[in-house]
């Protein structure tokens, strides 16, 4: 189900911090930075992407399930377990 939510201007802003952050690690290793300081970075950058997944499955359960689940759409509850799946991993 696509559509468009509310705070996806939001959305791709914290995903662009994340990837500024990311860049900024790779050119940490590229100049040999001290491993500790480069996993502190790893783990602010994991915890921004696991945040921004976390926000993405509130809005799709609050939109696409809750409708899904009003017109008895399984499919969408399939596909909401098949992606659970995976991002649990």
């Amino acid at each position: 189900m696509t559509h468009r939510h509310g705070n996806t201007k939001a959305m791709v802003d914290r995903l662009s911090r994340a990837i500024g952050h990311l860049q900024a690690i790779r050119t940490m290793v590229e100049e040999e930075r001290d491993c500790s300081e480069v996993l502190m970075q790893i783990a602010a950058v994991k915890s921004a992407i696991n945040n921004i997944g976390r926000e993405i499955l509130k809005e799709h359960i609050t939109h696409c399930v809750v409708d899904a689940a009003r017109d008895n759409d399984m499919q969408v509850i399939q596909e909401l377990n098949a992606a659970l799946d995976r991002y649990m991993k």
